[in-house]
């Protein structure tokens, strides 16, 4: 044998290779793991090391078998570790850690992938079809996965690569179906395919994401499921109360100027301060930017409305309605963003894609239902916020219509608005991308919290005052340059 031996060592019927390993194990360098299998690893739990080899073991106990029904979907084992195998012969083996359930079925065709060595992977038509088998639960697991299960795998491969994917795979599965003797599951999945693309009248659907799809409501699951994390987090925090107290006319007008002002220059619409004021309220339009000065105009229109800003949705219907309005006046001025109208074409920042064109409207009205569960005040607000900037479903003013709802769920309620200062601007997208990406929401809630805290503190019952605190706070500096002081701290 060699010096240096592999974890895993198979036997032989080579009568040399057979007598080096006979005198390892006499030696103590190896020890026997399964029959006729060695491992040289002699510290760790035979669980381990077989996890560690567990399709490499499999593919020499039993050679030409297929990694098939729910094994094939999931890719991995199932509940009590268990792997099903379709094989010769129908058997329960059993390994330190792990159970493999052999079942007896046809060879592989030439649809089926090689997989590690002398295993095979079943293509995804017959993994489809082999899920259609009816299956009893034995022990900790069945062969076949759920039906809402497999309708739901389907409504995502219909999401991501088009109703072409599921035509494809149901042609396929159709032309394999009597070579594997599965003419019947063929008829269940013809069903189900028909039902999520909507040929057919059958509607026996168990999945929601599968039935919003056959209602012409599909939806982005992956982004509903990062929508409760945030529900369940929003849930338990428990959240400063911050009243508001910008009541007069002046107050109002200044503190949506300063709030216009910022959620523009978050996004890129920067003038200095006093052009701004000009725009605003001398309506002076600069002669090269009129587009976003009218970018400005129309955020200033929608947040110094007070009767606006106390009206929140009520319905599904009304949500959309009303994030459409508020889009149209933000972007009045901009024909080619297409304003008050959803995208039609995918949106993305960096390497991350917003939620697809066709799953926007079923995403905002399952989005809504979650929203409806929330307590009214500065846990609607926060969510509010971020499905809008999570979903981005305009071309454009994604952001600043998500600050508008969220400031009219706080106006609604009586509380302070939330302005993110440009100082502020590193710490709220960095929150946002953690919550996205890494599903961080504590440092979400606890960014935007303070924003509430440093808002509340500004009083805005004079233009000249309320600029004069402002700069002290560094609320204008960059964030390489400063970072944001409360007023309460100075």
């Amino acid at each position: 044998m060699e010096k240096n031996l592999p974890e895993i060592v198979f036997g032989s019927s080579e009568k040399k290779i057979s007598q080096r390993i006979s005198r390892a194990v006499k030696s103590g360098r190896l020890k026997k793991l399964l029959p006729r299998i060695y491992t040289s690893n002699l510290s760790d739990f035979p669980e381990k090391i077989i996890k560690r080899n567990l399709y490499l073991i499999l593919g020499k106990m039993f050679p030409k078998a297929i990694l098939s029904h729910r094994t094939a979907i999931e890719g991995k084992p199932a509940e009590g570790n268990t792997i099903f195998l379709t094989y010769k012969y129908t058997k329960k083996v059993t390994l330190p850690g792990f159970t493999v359930r052999l079942m007896k079925g046809p060879e592989p065709i030439s649809d089926d992938t090689p997989f590690l060595d002398s295993l095979y992977m079943s293509s995804l038509p017959r993994a489809f079809l082999e899920n259609m088998q009816p299956a009893r639960r034995r022990g900790s697991a069945a062969k076949s996965l759920p039906k809402s299960v497999i309708e739901h795998k389907l409504d995502k491969l219909c999401q991501i690569h088009g109703e072409d994917k599921l035509n494809q795979i149901r042609d396929r599965a159709n032309k394999i179906a009597t070579q594997l003797e599965m003419n019947n599951e063929f008829k269940k999945l013809n069903e189900i395919i028909s039902a999520i693309l909507r040929t057919s009248t059958i509607r026996n659907l168990s999945a929601d994401s599968a039935k919003a799809r056959a209602a012409g409501r599909p939806y982005d699951q992956d982004r509903l499921e990062l929508f409760q994390q945030l529900f369940a987090e929003l849930k338990q925090a428990d959240l400063p109360v911050f009243n508001e107290t910008m009541v007069t006319p002046d107050e109002i007008q200044y503190q949506a100027f300063f709030e216009a002002y910022f959620s523009n220059y978050i996004e890129g619409t920067e003038f200095e301060i006093q052009e701004a004021r000009d725009i605003v309220f001398k309506n002076r339009i600069p002669e090269m930017r009129p587009e976003d000065a009218h970018d400005i105009l129309g955020t200033y229109r929608i947040v110094s409305d007070p009767g606006e800003m106390k009206c929140i949705p009520k319905s599904p219907d009304n949500f959309l309605e009303l994030i459409r309005s508020r889009h149209s006046t933000l972007l009045a001025s901009r024909p080619d963003k297409s304003p008050g109208e959803f995208k039609e074409k995918p949106n993305q920042a960096g390497q991350t894609y917003f939620v697809m064109p066709e799953l926007v409207y079923g995403t905002l009205i399952k989005s809504f239902e979650i929203y409806q569960s929330l307590d009214y005040g500065l846990a609607r607000s926060l969510f509010m916020m971020f499905i809008i900037t999570e979903i981005h479903p305009f071309v454009d003013g994604n952001g600043r219509i998500a600050r508008v709802m969220m400031n009219a769920e706080l106006a609604n309620s009586g509380l302070s608005k939330i302005i993110i200062p440009t100082v502020y601007r590193e710490d709220y997208l960095l929150a946002l991308r953690a919550l996205s990406r890494r599903r961080k929401a504590e440092s979400f809630i606890r960014m935007m919290c303070r924003a509430q805290k440093f808002s509340s503190e500004i009083n805005f019952s004079n233009y000249d005052s309320a600029l004069r605190l402002l700069e002290r706070c560094n609320a204008f500096k960059d964030h390489n340059a400063a970072r944001l002081i409360l007023p309460s701290r100075l």
